[in-house]
């Protein structure tokens, strides 16, 4: 059973915790005291050399006692902004924010379940497999922590994650590819008012280019955005210079492909018709993952949801995880739903039964696995 009373005062105790992305490092060194004193041990990779935090990932290492193919359990440590100074709030059914910060369940939720989850099986003298419990940094917005993670310091070749708003018993097993596009357009200024004939309004080339592209939802794999577009120097000045923001997802990687390259066209060939300059940079920070419905790790999954009394079923989702890299790598890896609600807003919240359930999930797929 949960220790309902400690895990909730260590979801708390966690969250008031700062730990927005590249300032995840006292969060970190906080969930490494606990881990050793649950008898882990710890390693840390160098994975804050390729991004910009102030710590690396933290992996952490037991044996369950179960001669067992081992498991990677995983969630993240950074939280989206705005994430200081967090003040929980805590109901009869849910646990909020007070309104002016984000909640931080989004991932420390997920955190919180592994910890729960493990010390039920300790306390009970229940083996489990060996499990390589990762935390990554800077999973928000990109990733990172992930990306740049030393594969060579997991042994598991199956994975679970952490880090879905479903309820526990939502198993994700298809996750999108994502393609950041970074444009730069070049026009040429001259006087508005006098003689505009003798400029090149950027800001028109980026409004043609994107009068003729195809946005939001594609189909039901794809989707793409025009995110931010900055640019501009006076009412009377010709717009010179634009830069565009963007992105593309989808569950095809072959699809994405396709998008990415239509938006890249249309910039460019918007900046041939009216003479102006155009620079198109892509980076695709994941790739997309299908697992498939009748892999053992998806079915470890349902048939512990199901014995907790969990409605147990498969799904796909439009956003990343951490689960993206993991399977790209070499891992099968699912990601598991923690009850997290309306995540990234100031009125992210989570239910303290979904809080509870998720640390028995846990705990069942482990005692199963």
């Amino acid at each position: 059973m949960v220790n309902q009373q400690r895990m909730l005062a260590e979801f708390l105790e966690m969250i008031q915790i700062d730990s927005e992305t590249k300032n995840e490092g006292p969060f970190a060194q906080h969930l490494i005291d606990k881990l050793m004193k649950m008898g882990f041990e710890i390693l840390r990779d160098t994975a804050s050399k390729d991004f910009p935090s102030n710590t690396d990932n933290v992996i952490a290492k037991k044996n369950g006692g179960k001669a067992s193919a081992p498991m990677l359990l995983s969630a993240h440590l950074d939280t989206v902004s705005p994430g200081k100074g967090i003040k929980p709030v805590v109901g009869e059914v849910y646990i909020t924010s007070d309104g002016t910060t984000i909640l931080g369940g989004d991932d420390k939720a997920g955190i919180a379940a592994i910890l729960e989850g493990i010390r039920i099986l300790d306390e009970n003298h229940i083996p489990y497999p060996p499990v390589e419990l990762v935390f990554t940094i800077a999973e928000e917005g990109g990733l990172n922590g992930s990306r740049y993670l030393d594969y060579s310091l997991i042994a598991s070749k199956r994975g679970l994650v952490l880090d879905s708003g479903g309820k526990p018993g939502e198993i994700i097993i298809q996750g999108p590819a994502q393609d950041r596009i970074n444009v730069t357009i070049k026009g040429k200024p001259s006087h508005a008012g006098v003689c505009p004939e003798d400029g090149i309004s950027a800001i028109q080339v980026a409004a043609e280019a994107i009068n003729q592209m195809s946005l939001l939802r594609i189909d039901s794999e794809t989707t793409a955005n025009i995110g931010m577009i900055h640019g501009g120097i006076a009412t009377n000045i010709v717009c010179p210079d634009v830069t565009i923001n963007a992105e593309a997802r989808s569950l095809d990687n072959a699809k994405l492909d396709i998008q990415t390259a239509h938006m890249k066209g249309c910039f460019e060939a918007a900046a041939a018709k009216f003479g102006a300059q155009v620079e198109v940079t892509i980076d695709r920070p994941y790739v997309a993952f299908n697992v498939a419905e009748d892999h053992a790790l998806v079915l470890l999954a349902k048939e512990a949801c199901e014995a907790l009394g969990f409605k147990a079923y498969t799904t796909k989702t439009g956003g990343g995880s951490d689960t993206n890299n993991y399977n790209e790598n070499g891992l099968d890896a699912i990601n598991l739903g923690v009850g997290m609600e309306k995540a990234h807003t100031l009125e992210e919240r989570i239910a303290l039964i979904d809080l509870y359930n998720s640390a028995l999930m846990v705990a069942e797929i482990l005692k199963r696995a």
